[in-house]
């Protein structure tokens, strides 16, 4: 327990400190470094790699139209903290890349509607008219928490396990469904819930690796495990997603990224117990989830991706050059 409260706290000080002094080098530095970085995308761009770029762009950035934005948008440079140090961190980086003149929408937080504006944030909900909401690669220091897992899954416990704040009435019924279920190890992990009956306290991370399966369940928006368990050797179980972020989960595929159970968990023992009798068919599916992670893993050219979804924001909205790559027309 006190080890994965020391690396959790060991990666919000690196972020924060790494993050505090890249804000605050100069405008021009990273005005340079986007353009270095374009010349060199356009200079490699018959490698098999740009068609992944251009894929993730233009599912991150889905506006298609050319239209100039409304009334209200900020200006670039006008840009503040508000409330959190982690949105901002993660916004300055790719707005310090561009003229200080430029407008934009952004909404931070937990975003669950689709936007009447071209907006940048978070999260979105998984719908086919979801294309005013931009996602960013926004709260990394949250989201953004991998794990390597050295545990092979056959040496794991053959129980499903959960963890977390009870804060919505569908965990909680979960909760209170599962919590002395023979193959589940689940319970709110809330203190202010101690004395109840479906409270087990706090399971770090390394304890949770020490199971084959691990439950994902969203929160307000996105299930904030979902990234480290998809990185680790233990097998993803979860209902499908409505909402989405960076990580695309709009893309995932039920039973080959991990294992979908059904809204009212009806059959989530039934999934459990199959895939205790089909381990190989458990670890295929490990396998294709760590794969999926990979590419998420490569800070520099995830900032390249960003940087591109903001240049496709400014394009379309007629207020900055086109780069000529010819990525999202």
């Amino acid at each position: 327990m006190l080890k994965d409260k020391l690396r959790k706290n060991r990666h919000k000080l690196t972020f924060y400190l790494k993050g505090i002094s890249e804000i605050g080098l100069p405008r021009s530095y990273y005005i340079n470094q986007r353009k270095r970085w374009f010349k060199c995308l356009e200079a490699h761009r018959s490698e098999g790699d740009i068609e992944d770029i251009q894929r993730r762009v233009n599912y991150y950035n889905q506006w298609q139209k050319t239209a100039r934005l409304a009334s209200g948008a900020e200006r670039a440079g006008d840009f503040t903290k508000g409330k959190s140090w982690a949105y901002y961190i993660d916004m300055k980086r790719y707005l310090m890349a561009f003229d200080p003149s430029v407008r934009l929408f952004y909404q931070p937080g937990d975003v669950t509607r689709v936007t009447d504006q071209l907006t940048f944030l978070k999260s979105r909900p998984i719908r086919h008219d979801n294309h005013t909401s931009v996602l960013l690669k926004l709260n990394r220091v949250r989201h953004y928490f991998f794990v390597n897992d050295q545990q092979p899954f056959e040496h794991k416990k053959n129980l499903l396990v959960w963890r977390g704040g009870c804060h919505q009435q569908h965990r909680k019924e979960f909760v209170k469904r599962f919590c002395d279920h023979p193959l589940c190890d689940v319970g709110d992990s809330r203190q202010e819930s101690s004395d109840e009956v479906c409270n087990k306290g706090f399971l770090g991370i390394s304890q949770q690796l020490g199971y084959k399966f691990i439950l994902s369940i969203e929160g307000n928006d996105v299930a904030t495990n979902l990234k480290w368990i998809m990185a680790s050797n233990s097998l993803c179980f979860m209902t499908k997603p409505k909402f989405e972020t960076w990580f695309m989960e709009g893309a995932l595929v039920a039973g080959f990224h991990y294992v979908q159970v059904s809204d009212d968990y009806s059959d989530l023992d039934s999934k459990v117990q199959y895939y205790i009798d089909h381990p190989e068919q458990a670890k295929a599916i490990v396998r294709n989830a760590n794969n999926y992670v990979k590419p998420f893993l490569n800070e520099p050219r995830e900032h390249l991706i960003g940087l591109l979804v903001m240049q496709k924001y400014f394009e379309k909205t007629e207020q900055t050059t086109p780069l000529g790559l010819r990525l999202w027309e």
